[in-house]
């Protein structure tokens, strides 16, 4: 089992090239991720300049608004980031996952199946009966949540980052499976439901060679004041009252536009939904911020991220 370890950094600024092909960020950048003063959870086996690097990425919302009150960063065993978690110790409740897709990492690379978890494989002791859930290691015990908080009520354990998003290997698979990375949801919203089909809709159209270079992903629920309620056992469970995705795409072939990047957001209500997925749940990032106090991409350049967050074309977005 990994061991963890609790790092309370101040990271200098720095947002430069993030390995997967997108050019470096530069010029004017006000509301960067400047320093973290947040617990910052994650494995030691993780190599310093992926630590210190994770919150330049991106992907990652501003550690400075919103509700997080620290930092989880999960590695892969080749030291690459697997994905990012703004966390809520006091709530014990995930606020945004964070994560990108890119040549060689993507949800098209299937070298595990997730029904192996059902043939006997086990991650960190647990799978091989079928239920691969399991608290975050990485978290204290005090500030994490089991799955017995999820028994004997209405409720599914809801991926943020998808297991179907990480398929390529057993512990980019596992890792999708920590507590810390799901988020109470109605069963006719993430099974089937609107919820699952936007995930799907995002794997079989965004995240395609055709579409992207790097695609930036961030998914979360609203657990703001009034914006959640309490379910499961001992009412530990924060149920947001609205769920959230924010996406950002990097292209060559729009290079010449607002620096190759373009952005759009989809918003929907926590109940059960069978639509399909359409521009109805489409909104911009600036309204995302706006309904949700976090400030999304972050590290972009000012100008940029200016542009990308206030308006988006729906033929892009492959959207009616």
């Amino acid at each position: 089992m990994l061991s963890a370890s609790l790092f309370v950094l101040l990271l200098l600024a720095g947002c430069g090239d993030d390995g997967t092909g997108s050019p470096d960020s530069s010029g004017v950048n006000a509301n960067a991720n400047k320093t973290l003063s947040l617990p910052l959870y994650t494995e030691t086996t993780t190599p310093k300049d992926v630590k210190n690097q994770a919150p330049h990425s991106l992907e990652i919302p501003s550690l400075s608004t919103g509700t997080a009150n620290s930092f989880i960063v999960h590695t892969l065993p080749d030291g690459r980031l697997n994905y990012c978690i703004g966390y809520n110790t006091t709530l014990k409740a995930n606020c945004w996952t964070a994560f990108k897709w890119y040549a060689g990492f993507s949800s098209n690379n299937k070298s595990w199946n997730r029904n192996r978890w059902r043939q006997g494989e086990y991650f960190n002791g647990y799978g091989g009966s079928g239920d691969p859930f399991q608290p975050d290691p990485l978290l204290p015990a005090d500030v994490r949540l089991t799955s017995s908080d999820y028994d004997d009520w209405g409720y599914q354990r809801g991926h943020m980052l998808g297991s179907a998003d990480r398929l390529n290997s057993k512990e980019a698979n596992g890792q999708t499976f920590y507590l810390s990375n799901i988020m109470p949801q109605m069963k006719d919203f993430n099974e089937h439901g609107i919820w699952w089909e936007l995930e799907s809709f995002l794997r079989s159209t965004y995240d395609q060679s055709t579409f992207r270079d790097t695609l930036y992903v961030v998914k979360g629920g609203t657990i703001s004041e009034g914006n959640y309620t309490r379910r499961g056992s001992n009412n530990q469970l924060v149920c947001p009252k609205y769920f959230y995705m924010a996406i950002l795409a990097y292209a060559k072939k729009y290079a010449k536009t607002n620096g190759g990047y373009y952005a759009i957001a989809f918003w929907m209500e926590h109940k059960a939904n069978w639509d399909a997925v359409s521009s109805n749940y489409a909104i911009t990032i600036d309204e995302l911020e706006r309904r949700t106090g976090i400030d999304f991409f972050c590290n972009l350049p000012d100008d940029i991220e200016n542009a990308v967050e206030k308006s988006f074309y729906l033929s892009d977005w492959k959207l009616k």
